[in-house]
C-alpha cells in the first residue's frame, strides 16, 4: 500500500502533504525533525490520508493535490472540522 497524506503543524497551523509507503514510520520521521521540510514546524499531527494499491496513483495524487489549488482547497474544505479540532490525540492511537 501507497499512502498520500496531510499533515497539520501544531505550532504553526500551516499543512503538508506527503507520500509514503510506511505511514507510521513516516510520520514518526517527520516527528523526530528528520525531514528538512518540516523539521520547523513540529509537532505535525496527521489530519487526513488516501490508501492506494501502487505508487504511480499515490504520487499521481499528491502532485496533484500540491499543484492543483482548487483540489487542495476542496480537500481542506472537506476537513474543516477535523482541522479545527484542538484535542491532543496521539498520532499513533489514529493508525491502529
Amino acid at each position: 500500500m501507497y499512502y498520500v497524506y496531510l499533515l497539520k503543524s501544531e505550532n504553526s497551523q500551516t499543512k503538508y502533504i506527503g507520500c509514503t509507503e510506511n505511514l507510521k514510520k513516516r510520520l514518526k520521521t517527520h516527528n523526530s525533525g528528520k525531514v528538512k521540510s518540516t523539521k520547523n514546524k513540529i509537532p505535525l499531527r496527521l489530519i487526513y490520508y488516501e490508501a492506494f494499491l501502487n505508487k504511480y496513483d499515490a504520487f499521481s495524487r499528491e502532485k496533484e493535490l500540491k499543484t492543483e489549488y482548487t483540489k487542495k482547497k476542496h480537500l481542506i474544505a472537506r476537513l474543516k472540522n477535523s482541522l479545527d479540532l484542538n484535542d491532543k490525540k496521539p498520532n499513533e492511537e489514529l493508525l491502529k
